[in-house]
């Protein structure tokens, strides 16, 4: 669910309540289209994460800090000099639109007491935050919006900021003008395209609690219906005037998320909800795993187009090789045609273009085509010949067909690896792979941008043992062979991309919940993820070996355990070290 009027309503009343009065200490710009402030108020420090991402754009305070880029933006730099150290006046929403505006009063360069506005603007892909004076005057923005991109409205320095009108909107407040309602289109489509600040779970909940039909044409409803409609929307009314908001997260039997709501959509009032305190706690916990995973799959969008080529390149490769070696399949019938002209070639009358011998290895006549213009003998060196050439051609295609198999595994793991990365010092490491292995050009003479340390992922289970995830072909090599001992347990999923897990049994014998533990993150950190079930491998460490030559990532064992697990972060596992990451299919 997008965020609505309503819900940008509620965390309005909730960014007063705690950052009112405080004073913005801290700004940094993480990334390209988000800013973090941190404002010292009477009680504690409040870090507000707001981001104008096209895809993902919200606003919530959070106890995460953030890395602060090495030099830090233009837009970040003119923040930190009119409005660091400025206090917060008022957080106030027009209306039910999309936007939270926060009023500053800060001193200028003479000491005077002046006023500034951060408007946050969460509209999807047109989401953006405008910096400006309160007569409306554009200071910066973090998007520019020229008259190229938008002919109804310029984001740029110097021109007059108004909200853009959604032609035909009306406010909540209006909800006596029904007959505004009466469109002939489906009657939630009618309800959110007339009332600003609804969202089509809105429309529909108000539609769930008249008892009316919403795919029902507007047009077609009777006024004793209508009415029924009216109070629904007037009770919907009056909870957001008495700011009477309980945020909640929807989820299904599974426990999946489904929506989040800040008031009660009746639509789903049979599943289960997931309460919050706030509504920050709540965007949170349905945004946040998203959120990373949003921003690493951006960054990692030119390391997978090179891995998505190559192993398309690869895949071509291996198909050639393995036609190539289905014609040597022929090969022994030219040794034997060969042998047999040697044995019973000084029959075949001159110029014959075939002879019909016994074969003596099959005790059946065969007919062997011969070449009219040289002798049976003659015919019988030009099939060895063949032979011999489809020999040599299938031992070199046969070792070429195991290098490129080898290629394949190599780069289905990195995008593997790719799919699991949380952070951009995850991303260097699988770049240095890949530069390593030679599809990335390694450049000579240049600067290396410094990178954090990428690190496995560190579970505890629910009996107390260490459990070491690898996130990459790199961390899985170490973890198998300089992390873990010889009577450490080891798990992998069987015959498919996915991480080495390492579980530390510090001379104890695992329980069998461990073992079932450590085989349901060996399920959710491979490819198999989305198939719900995976067959995993598990054998003591000792037993696994790295062939020489090997591919990163890649070994080899001949006795183990098997056993099927589900891809997921089981509920007594505790994690040390960085974020969950959705599934693709959320």
């Amino acid at each position: 669910m997008a965020l609505d009027g309503i819900t940008i309503r509620a965390l309005t009343n909730e960014l007063q309540t705690s950052l009112v009065g405080g004073r913005i200490s801290k700004i940094i710009q993480p990334e390209a289209d988000e800013l973090m402030l941190t404002v010292k108020t009477h009680e504690r420090n409040e870090r507000l994460l707001i981001s104008a991402g096209a895809s993902l754009p919200f606003v919530y305070l959070t106890d995460e800090n953030k890395q602060a880029p090495m030099q830090a933006p233009n837009f970040c730099m003119l923040l930190r000099k009119h409005i660091s150290g400025g206090h917060i006046t008022a957080i106030t929403q027009p209306g039910l639109e999309r936007i939270i505006e926060i009023e500053i009063e800060h001193l200028d360069e003479m000491g005077d007491v002046k006023s500034k506005i951060l408007t946050i603007e969460l509209m999807g892909k047109h989401s953006n935050i405008i910096f400006r004076h309160p007569d409306g005057v554009i200071i910066d923005s973090i998007k520019h919006v020229s008259a190229a991109v938008s002919s109804v409205r310029e984001v740029l320095p110097g021109r007059s900021y108004f909200i853009p009108k959604t032609e035909g909107k009306i406010d909540i407040s209006d909800a006596e003008n029904i007959s505004s309602l009466c469109k002939p289109i489906p009657l939630i489509k009618s309800l959110y395209t007339t009332f600003t600040g609804f969202s089509p779970a809105v429309a529909a909940s108000l539609c769930e609690e008249a008892g009316l039909d919403g795919d029902r044409g507007a047009n077609t409803f009777d006024e004793s219906e209508l009415c029924k409609l009216s109070d629904a929307i007037d009770k919907l009314g009056r909870t957001i005037a008495a700011n009477d908001f309980h945020p909640a997260i929807i989820v299904d039997e599974g426990g999946n998320p489904v929506e989040f709501e800040v008031t009660p959509l009746a639509q789903y009032r049979q599943l289960d909800h997931t309460e919050f305190k706030t509504v920050s706690e709540m965007l949170i916990a349905y945004y946040a795993g998203r959120e990373v995973y949003t921003r690493i799959r951006q960054k990692s969008a030119d390391l997978r187009k090179i891995v998505s080529t190559a192993l398309e390149r690869c895949v071509k490769k291996f198909d050639l090789q393995q036609k190539q070696l289905k014609d040597t399949e022929k090969m022994d019938k030219y040794k034997v045609y060969g042998e047999l002209l040697q044995t019973y070639g000084y029959s075949a009358p001159e110029g014959a273009d075939k002879i019909t011998c016994d074969n003596y290895y099959t005790n059946e006549p065969i007919t062997i085509p011969l070449d009219p213009t040289i002798s049976a003998m003659a015919n019988s060196v030009k099939y060895f010949d063949r032979y011999n050439k489809l020999k040599r051609t299938k031992e070199a295609v046969s070792a070429q067909l195991e290098e490129t198999r080898a290629d394949i595994e190599h780069l289905r793991s990195v995008m593997t690896s790719l799919d699991i990365a949380v952070g951009e010092e995850d991303l260097s490491q699988i770049k240095d792979e890949l530069t390593d292995s030679g599809y990335i050009r390694r450049k000579s003479f240049t600067k290396q941008k410094r990178t954090a340390k990428s690190s496995p992922f560190h579970f505890i289970s629910s009996d107390g043992f260490h459990i070491y995830v690898g996130k990459n072909n790199y961390q899985n090599d170490e973890l198998t062979f300089k992390v873990a001992n010889s009577g450490d347990w080891w798990f992998h999923a069987k015959k498919i991309p996915g991480s080495h897990v390492i579980v530390k049994c510090e001379g104890k014998e695992l329980p069998d919940r461990a073992f079932e533990e450590a085989a349901s993150l060996a399920a959710y950190y491979s490819s198999g993820r989305s198939m719900g079930k995976v067959e995993i491998d598990y054998v003591q460490r000792k037993e696994v070996k790295k062939p020489s030559g090997a591919k990163p990532g890649f070994v080899v064992y001949y006795t183990n355990y098997s056993m099927v697990a589900t891809a997921q972060i089981p509920d007594g596992v505790s994690q040390l070290y960085s974020l969950r990451f959705p599934s693709p299919s959320t």
